[in-house]
């Protein structure tokens, strides 16, 4: 065991003994016709940084069965991972790949394993996954990051549209794991050159990482972020401290898309990522859901482990036919209604009152009186504003709009800001 430890320890780059070929040589015949990839459950896996100060290496985790837990995770901006496998003989309970023979990536049904070295990068305030390529010429592929740096063991969260896969021969499962990518490779974030600055990383969830990161405090980005669809936006300096916080991220194409809406479990991910960073509340948001949540929402879903955990703690509710509806664009009454309860939430955390002390007038919308979610609205706009009117303009909430991204980073960054303060 202390073989296996100094050795997760110390893991250099990997570095692959082949000579720099061509996208289109990148397979010989036989795994072009025999490799394929099996989808896999992304909760019982875990990507990670080697400690170290330099030559970082990717590790990957697999839970295979569920006697005993492979790894647990604590904190955030990064999220540090502590390989408890290395504490008793994990054969047949957890298997793990450190090096070219394990994993390797596979872009649309290629097996890219012979185009690409793997390599963890320090890069400012971050460690970055990368791709890089073995011809001259090629970009490199920004796989994950950790957001955030450390010395020790550090959760290493996909971008947007990367998967773990299982890499299959004639139809048969095997033990490698393929870092997947399908569809194309957008300039600017996915893929990138080499750069002091990087782009913003994409949100799944607003974050897919299905990765939950449990925080005591943010860990903002080095510097401000730009995006190129903001600059007019009534909300630009609310989604630019957002970013930085780190509960919700840009696009690929250096954009935020301030007027794209949000699906119900996006907002569950998006608030939890937000709570785990409001300081002094300690939250520890589970990785794995054990249960279907909902009768919509397996246990396999991305953000399933989310979803359970806000039920639990009374953060959502689903519908009366036991279905939560996931992919529902959520409205601008049910960001606020889950926004209360999260707030008063984080409060019992930091060890104060749920009840949200005012901190400035209710304001008196023109369409809420009827509406389900009236009292919770007029509670959230007198807290720090966290309902305010559409648009920032007039006396009209829409409480049944769709909630833009926009409107839903600020919102929320209000609402960490204020159970902060005393009352």
């Amino acid at each position: 065991m202390k073989r296996i430890f100094r050795s997760l320890t110390t893991l250099a780059a990997v570095a692959l003994g082949a000579l720099p070929i061509a996208h289109s040589m990148i397979q010989t015949s036989a795994s072009a016709t025999s490799f394929g990839q099996q989808e896999v459950d992304q909760n019982r896996f875990i990507a990670f940084s080697s400690r170290g100060t330099s030559d970082r290496q990717l590790v990957v985790v697999e839970q295979v069965t569920d006697s005993r837990a492979c790894w647990s995770e604590s904190g955030a901006g990064p999220v540090i991972v502590n390989p408890l496998l290395l504490n008793f003989d994990f054969t047949g309970i957890c298997r793990r790949s450190t090096d070219r023979n394990g994993y390797s990536i596979r872009i649309n049904g290629e097996d890219m394993g012979l185009a690409y070295t793997l390599r963890v990068l320090p890069r400012e305030n971050d460690l970055v996954l990368t791709a890089i390529p073995r011809q001259s010429g090629v970009p490199r592929l920004e796989i994950a990051r950790s957001n955030g740096l450390t010395n020790d063991f550090a959760k290493l969260n996909f971008n947007s549209g990367w998967r773990f896969t299982r890499r299959t021969f004639n139809d048969q499962a095997l033990g490698h794991v393929y870092l997947t990518y399908e569809g194309t490779l957008p300039p600017g974030g996915v893929v990138t050159n080499p750069s002091p600055s990087p782009s913003p990383s994409p949100s799944p969830s607003p974050s897919p990482s299905p990765s939950p990161s449990p925080s005591p405090s943010p860990s903002p980005s080095p510097g401000p972020v730009r995006f190129s669809d903001i600059s007019g936006d009534i909300y630009a300096t609310e989604i630019q401290q957002a970013v930085q916080t780190g509960f919700i991220a840009g696009f690929e194409d250096n954009t935020f898309r301030p007027q794209g809406t949000l699906t119900r479990e996006q907002m569950v991910s998006m608030v939890l990522d937000a709570l785990v960073r409001v300081p002094n509340t300690n939250l520890q948001v589970p990785t794995r859901a054990t249960r279907n949540p909902y009768s919509d929402v397996r246990s396999d879903r991305w953000s399933a482990a989310k979803i359970q955990f806000a039920r639990d703690n009374n953060l959502i509710s689903g519908y009366e036919d036991g279905s939560f509806r996931p992919d529902r664009p959520v409205t601008r009454a049910e960001l606020i209604s889950v926004l209360r309860r999260a707030a008063g939430y984080a409060r019992t955390l930091r060890g104060s009152s749920a009840v949200l002390t005012p901190t400035q007038q209710p304001i008196n919308f023109g369409d809420t009186a009827n509406h389900w979610a009236a009292s919770q609205i007029s509670e959230m706009s007198a807290f720090c504003g966290v309902a305010s009117p559409l648009n920032e303009r007039g006396t009209s909430f829409a409480p049944n709009d769709s909630a833009l991204r926009n409107y839903a980073a600020a919102a929320t960054l209000r609402m960490m800001t204020c159970v902060q303060r005393p009352q």
